[in-house]
């Protein structure tokens, strides 16, 4: 095994470690996207998730994007990268040039040049999108593809237990809340 693969293998280890430990949302998004900043050596990385009712994409997490760039607003799923919530996995090699980003502008001001859009899914439907960008056009390797839609389809499984998780306490909660009322 060449010393990438292995190197690949190991992070999506520790991942999956790291999402096994812990029900906390937002820790293991922040962890998700460090990792793939860290491992791929790229710009940044940033998971949104998707809101059906407002068809929009809003940032769970995000690591190596300015604050400036992370307030321009959400993301319309319609107008930004559309065929990633189709299901396609979509790199966009120059953003300079490309009608599917919808803040052209703020992506040149930022210094990207290329975003890589994975979709995330669990049981079947799509639920948020994983981007990658980098600073300089870039293609990615079969290996690299495999090991976003891993860690994509890992962080799925994350977001859908914190929020099982989440439903869980409430539940309780209201069940202890009911028994103190009678």
């Amino acid at each position: 095994m060449q010393n990438k693969e292995l190197k690949y293998f190991q992070s999506f280890r520790d991942v999956c470690k790291v999402i096994n430990a812990s029900l906390n949302l937002k820790v293991v998004l922040m962890l998700i996207t460090e990792n793939i900043v860290k491992l791929l050596n790229v710009k940044a990385c940033t998971i949104f998730l998707l809101d059906k009712n407002l068809n929009k994409l809003y940032v769970s997490a995000s690591h190596g994007l300015s604050e400036a760039y992370l307030r321009k607003g959400p993301l319309d799923a319609d107008k930004s990268i559309a065929e990633t919530l189709d299901g396609q996995i979509v790199l966009i090699l120059d953003t300079s040039n490309d009608s599917r980003i919808q803040y052209p502008e703020e992506a040149k001001r930022e210094g990207i040049a290329s975003v890589l859009s994975v979709p995330i899914t669990v049981k079947g439907q799509i639920i948020g999108v994983l981007r990658i960008y980098t600073s300089e056009q870039r293609n990615f390797s079969d290996d690299e593809y495999e090991l976003i839609s891993g860690l994509a389809d890992i962080g799925g499984i994350a977001i859908d237990n914190a929020r099982m998780y989440d439903h869980l306490k409430a539940d309780h909660q209201n069940l202890i809340d009911e028994t103190h009322r009678w």
